[in-house]
C-alpha cells in the first residue's frame, strides 16, 4: 500500500514535469514578522510545541544494541533514551528521583545501569530503582514508586519519537497521521549511523522555512548546487508533516549521472530513489533528504531544536547509510559528501537566516510574504500557529479529525 501511495505521488510529479507546471497555493500569504522575533511567542512555542508534541529524538541506528543510551536536553527537559534488553526503547526523565540530579551526562554510551553521581542511587536502564546508597541510614522507601519517570515513546520506520509530557494523551501514531508508514520505504531500521555533528542556527522557524523551500536553491546555493538548479516544488501533506519534491519526468538513479525518463516506466520499474526524492519533513523539526556518497545510498536527517533565546537554534545532522563504507575511498567519499552538506547549511542557509533574523529584529518590517509557489511555508506557519494556541483538549480533537480524514 505504501508503495502504491509513493507511485501515485511520483506519477503526479511526472505529469507536472512533462507539462512544465507545478501546484500552487491559492494566494500569496503574509505572516507577521514578529512570528520570528517575539520572545513571549517563542517561549509559548517551546512549551506548547516542543514540550507537548511528539518529537523525533533519534534515528534507531543511534541506539542499535541493548544497553545503548542517549542523554540530551530539549527545551530545558533532560531526556534519557535507552535500548533495553528486549530491543525496545525507553524514554525517561534524566533526573534521579532522590534530588533531581541527572543520572548520566549528555551524550551516548552503553550501560545496563546508571548511578547518580551525587549520592549514588542506582537505576537499571529500564528505569527501575535498584539501589539506594546507605539504605539503612536513609530509611525505608518504596523503590517501585521512585523509578525514573517515563515519557511516551514510539519507534517506527527506523526513527524514535518521544513526547516530553508524561501526562500526554496524544497517541504518537495518531500524531504521525500514517506518515511513518511511508517513511518505512527508506529502510532506516536496517541502516547505520556514519557521522553526526551539531550546528548553530537562527530562530527555529527561520531555519525550518529553508527546509520547506526549493525557491531559493539556484540563488542562495548557486555556488554549491549551481545556478541552473530546480526551484519548483510540489507538496504532499499528512497532517502537519510534509514532503516536497520537484516536478519532473526525468530522474537520475543514485550513483549514476544518466537521466532516465520515468514517464516511460511501469509502476514496478520506477526506482526507489525516484519514489523517495525530495525532502521529507516531520513537524515541527525534522528534515530528511537522500544523498549519495561512499559508494551507496545515504540520507541526512536534520534535527532542529530551539535554542535558549528567540534568535537561536541548533541542528544535529545525522548522516545515515545503508551500510558502513569499508574501503578508504568510500570512507573518504562519504566524509566529503557530509562535509559538503555542512558548507551548504552552515555557510549558506543558516548564515543567511541569522542575517535575516537580525534585520527583522529592527522592527522595520511588519510582515513577510510566502508566494503561491511557497505552499509548504504557508502550511507550516498555519500549523505552528494553530498548535501553539490549541488547548490540550483541542490538540486531541485536531488529530482525531486528521485520523478521520485519512481514513476516508
Amino acid at each position: 500500500m505504501s508503495r502504491e501511495k509513493l507511485v501515485t505521488m511520483t506519477r503526479s510529479l511526472i505529469d507536472h514535469g512533462a507539462a512544465d507546471t507545478m501546484e500552487y497555493a491559492d494566494e500569496i500569504v503574509s505572516v507577521p514578522a514578529s512570528t520570528y522575533t517575539d520572545p513571549e511567542l517563542f517561549e509559548l512555542e517551546k512549551r506548547n510545541i516542543f514540550r507537548r508534541l511528539p518529537l523525533m529524538v533519534a534515528p534507531s541506528c543511534e541506539l542499535p544494541e541493548p544497553g545503548d543510551y542517549k542523554a540530551m536536553n530539549i527545551c530545558g527537559v533532560p531526556l534519557l533514551l535507552t535500548r533495553q534488553r528486549d530491543g525496545t526503547v525507553g524514554a525517561f526523565l534524566n533526573m534521579c528521583s532522590h534530588r533531581g540530579n541527572p543520572v548520566v551526562p549528555d551524550g551516548t554510551g552503553n550501560a545496563s545501569r546508571f548511578t547518580c553521581g551525587y549520592h549514588g542511587w542506582t537505576f537499571k536502564n529500564d528505569g527501575d530503582l535498584v539501589g539506594v546508597a546507605s539504605a539503612k541510614d536513609f530509611g525505608a522507601v518504596d523503590k517501585a514508586a521512585l523509578c525514573l519517570k517515563r515519557f511516551p515513546v514510539h519507534e517506527s520506520a527506523g526513527l524514535i519519537w518521544a513526547t516530553l509530557d508524561q501526562e500526554s494523551k496524544l497517541s504518537i501514531p495518531d500524531y504521525l497521521c500514517g506518515y511513518d508508514a511511508l517513511l518505512e520505504a527508506f529502510g532506516f531500521k536496517d541502516w547505520t549511523l556514519f557521522a553526526q555533528r551539531t550546528l548553530t542556527g537562527p530562530n527555529w522557524k527561520t531555519a525550518y522555512d529553508g527546509y520547506l523551500d526549493f525557491y531559493h536553491l539556484p540563488v542562495l546555493h548557486k555556488d554549491t548546487f549551481g545556478a541552473d538548479f530546480y526551484n519548483r516544488a510540489n507538496y504532499f501533506f499528512w497532517g502537519p508533516h510534509q514532503r516536497l519534491s520537484a516536478p519532473s519526468k526525468m530522474a537520475t538513479r543514485v550513483g549514476s549521472d544518466i537521466e532516465e525518463d520515468l514517464s516511460q516506466m511501469s509502476d514496478a520499474e520506477i526506482p526507489d530513489d525516484a519514489l523517495l526524492s525530495g525532502v521529507w519533513t516531520i513537524f515541527p523539526h525534522i528534515s530528511i533528504a537522500s544523498f549519495y556518497g561512499g559508494g551507496q545510498r545515504g540520507a541526512m536527517i536534520s534535527q532542529l531544536l530551539p535554542g535558549d533565546s528567540v534568535g537561536e537554534s541548533y541542528t544535529t545532522q545525522f548522516y545515515v547509510m545503508e551500510n558502513q563504507p569499508e574501503t578508504e575511498a568510500d570512507i573518504k567519499s562519504a566524509h566529503e559528501q557530509f562535509d559538503f552538506l555542512e558548507v551548504v547549511v552552515r555557510d549558506e542557509d543558516y548564515a543567511t537566516g541569522k542575517r535575516q533574523h537580525e534585520a527583522l529584529q529592527s522592527g522595520m518590517m511588519k510582515e513577510v510574504l510566502f508566494g503561491k509557489n511557497e505552499r509548504g511555508g504557508q502550511v507550516f506557519h498555519e500549523w505552528a500557529a494553530k498548535l501553539t494556541k490549541a488547548s490540550d483538549t483541542e490538540l486531541l480533537d485536531i488529530f482525531a479529525a486528521e485520523q478521520r480524514e485519512a481514513a476516508e
